[in-house]
């Protein structure tokens, strides 16, 4: 996906004569924006620039697409790629520039992803269906290339326990229409994305359901 394309290449760049910077008002714009400013501080906070991030930031990087993805009530696959490309185009201003100075900004835009109290659908087939569609989405954005093999190894575990759970619960609440059952999927992402950072909603995912 592009997020792997996107951390390749970025925060190589170096700031010269930093320039004050906004963030922007146009919600996928908004969220590139703070997903940049999240690689960067991540990438700050490393000794070697060429290392691979630890999974953990991977997933707070990821958290921006999936929030303005879910920013109605049904997941938009559209809107996450959008940010997703935009980070790309807007990584070299934003590091080049004071981007230190919207990290209080983009806590404050997107609080979900500072939220220290998560809690998982009540409805425990809808908290299911959260988990087992945002442990797809950060697994097809991250197993290319091997670096999370281990870290995304219990995410794989719990698919295949959910897999036949889920199956036979959406025909029977949506019957055997696809698209019906992916419009259920959407709204389950969508809700469980709100419900905190990635890395602590699926640890609860994983002790509730692995």
């Amino acid at each position: 996906m592009m997020i792997r394309l996107f951390l390749a290449g970025a925060l190589l760049l170096t700031s010269c004569g930093p320039k004050t910077l906004e963030l922007p008002s146009q919600p996928v714009d908004r969220a590139a924006t703070c997903g940049v400013v999240g690689a960067a501080e991540a990438r700050a906070g490393t000794s070697d620039v060429k290392a691979p991030l630890s999974f953990e930031s991977m997933e707070r990087i990821l958290h921006y697409p999936l929030l303005a993805g879910s920013a109605g009530d049904s997941f938009s696959t559209e809107t996450a790629s959008a940010v997703q490309k935009k980070m790309t185009e807007l990584q070299g201003r934003i590091i080049a520039g004071k981007w230190q100075e919207l990290v209080p900004a983009c806590k404050a835009a997107f609080p979900a992803t500072a939220l220290r109290k998560v809690e998982l659908p009540a409805d425990r087939f809808q908290a299911q269906l959260g988990c087992y569609e945002l442990a797809d989405f950060i697994r097809s954005a991250l197993e290319e290339g091997g670096e999370y093999d281990n870290e995304l190894a219990p995410y794989h575990a719990l698919s295949m326990k959910l897999d036949p759970v889920l199956g036979a619960g959406m025909r029977q609440r949506g019957g055997a229409d696809l698209k019906a059952q992916q419009d259920q999927r959407h709204k389950a992402l969508a809700k469980i994305v709100k419900a905190g950072p990635p890395t602590e909603v699926m640890r609860q995912c994983i002790a509730r359901f692995g």
